[in-house]
């Protein structure tokens, strides 16, 4: 089935890019566009709308927080679906409070700081062909331990991409089992991860990571799609802020 629905989360805390994440939601930060030879100042969600439009997403949903109104007025007139996470409780549960709009049709999940330069249509094509319950945007990283990390087995290649089977996932791992993290994009086939996730009883942030590994255990068709010459941007700390700068500037 195609992917027509995604569900982009803006409602954490955002504490590593404070103080401007206090008064300006990480997805209305500008990074670089060129347009007919002249760079331009374009806030990151609208280059993440046009990638999503791009392999053929209509519908979007924003989960917001306590400081979502400024993106909330950004977008306004665009038809879009607004829901809100009044507590930080995590990413997992950000993503239930979408659960209405997605009405078991598969979905992207998509952070508001994170986007990739390409690979958005070659991932909706491999999760259709594959009848995939979830597949998983993938980037190596020089740091496992900072970020989402899957344990792997070679499976194929599929529209000039590497593609693996996912064996297991796990939220910044002491030790970490490979150095593939989740780039911040998912796709998803509908109702299952918004059930596994409900399951979880934890005291901590419920982590969406969580809800994929109960998918997995459960046998569920997880995959994961290595990017290939394409580029994954963040703004989500200053470090990857100046960097996503610079080759916005002089790439896009």
């Amino acid at each position: 089935m195609k992917v027509k629905k995604a569900v982009i989360t803006s409602a954490g805390n955002a504490t590593r890019m404070r103080p401007i994440s206090n008064i300006i939601p990480k997805g209305l930060l500008p990074i670089f566009k060129t347009y007919e030879g002249k760079k331009f100042p374009i806030p990151m969600i609208d280059l993440i709308i046009d990638s999503l439009s791009g392999a053929g997403v209509s519908q979007l949903c924003f989960v917001l927080g306590s400081r979502g109104r400024l993106l909330m007025d950004y977008l306004f007139e665009n038809n879009i679906t607004f829901v809100f996470q009044k507590e930080s409780l995590g990413f997992g549960d950000a993503v239930l409070k979408a659960e209405e709009f997605c009405s078991g049709d598969p979905f992207f999940v998509h952070t508001n700081d994170d986007m990739l330069t390409g690979g958005y249509r070659e991932g909706a094509a491999v999760f259709d062909e594959l009848g995939a319950d979830c597949l998983l945007f993938l980037s190596r990283v020089e740091n496992p331990k900072l970020w989402g990390i899957v344990e792997v087995e070679d499976f194929k290649d599929m529209h000039s991409h590497k593609v693996f089977r996912i064996k297991s996932i796990e939220e910044k791992p002491e030790s970490p089992k490979s150095d593939l993290a989740v780039s911040g994009i998912y796709i998803f086939s509908g109702s299952a991860i918004f059930g596994r996730l409900k399951e979880i009883r934890t005291d901590k942030e419920l982590q969406l990571t969580d809800g994929i590994q109960k998918l997995v255990q459960g046998g569920a068709k997880v995959y994961g799609m290595l990017l290939g010459e394409e580029r994954w941007l963040s703004v989500g700390n200053p470090e990857s802020y100046f960097s996503t700068l610079n080759y916005s500037y002089n790439k896009l």
